[in-house]
């Protein structure tokens, strides 16, 4: 966040919103990693082992984004962002860019951007790349081998001190298509909850019950959240 302003609404997405626009989850029956080993493509080993696997894998998703469209969950999200402005902030467990070409700004892509690279030499040294990474991408900065903006198993996802900032002091927290129970995010709902935020959750399934969540609206994101944007002040 640009701005030292804190935004009063903060939302997390997690796959299923971009589940309902066609693009396969990473944890489903039929997710990213069925004709890849997890261990292969999205561990740092396994990136050091075969940098060129694990390129091409990252090379593939961002190829296949272009087959898929926001849908009108991502379009709600958009359109409740230019009404609020800085008082909304939108933390997505997603690497697709469908947020973005839904009209979003406000974004931080907590696990990586398939859009983006990133240099080994300078983390910190960020890109955008919509071509074919190969092992002769360099990052335009300093010179040094790029590699997926990706967060691998084992690293520490990113934005995190802007993200509890953040929750520190919204008034709202809102999950969306996630179940809100892998770590680090799902100990966004009872942090927010701590600071005195209200927790909504939106998903296809909603649990029985939550201590940190106030209220449950079960359904398809492309038609609970349209509504949830419109109705909320």
């Amino acid at each position: 966040m640009s701005s030292t302003k804190f935004p009063r609404l903060v939302v997390l997405t997690g796959a299923g919103i971009s589940a309902e626009s066609g693009l396969r989850t990473f944890r489903g029956n039929d997710g990213m990693w069925e004709h890849e080993n997890i261990d292969d493509v999205c561990t740092p080993e396994g990136y050091y082992r075969d940098k060129k696997r694990v390129k091409d894998f990252y090379n593939f998703l961002r190829k296949g984004l272009k087959e898929h469209e926001p849908n009108a969950a991502h379009f709600a999200l958009a359109e409740l962002e230019e009404r609020l402005g800085e008082d909304f902030l939108l933390v997505t467990q997603n690497v697709d860019n469908l947020h973005e070409r839904a009209g979003s700004k406000r974004v931080l892509h907590m696990h990586g951007d398939l859009m983006r690279l990133t240099c080994e030499k300078n983390p910190k040294h960020e890109f955008i790349f919509e071509g074919e990474e190969t092992l002769d991408t360099r990052c335009p900065f300093c010179g040094g081998m790029s590699r997926p903006d990706i967060v691998f198993f084992g690293e520490q996802p990113l934005y995190m001190e802007e993200i509890q900032d953040a929750l520190r002091h919204c008034k709202e927290f809102v999950y969306i298509g996630t179940s809100s129970v892998v770590y680090p995010a799902a100990g966004f709902k009872s942090f927010a909850k701590s600071f005195g935020a209200k927790v909504t959750c939106l998903n296809l399934e909603v649990p029985t019950s939550d201590p940190y969540t106030d209220v449950f609206v079960e359904g398809k994101a492309t038609e609970i959240v349209p509504k949830w944007c419109k109705e909320f002040k």
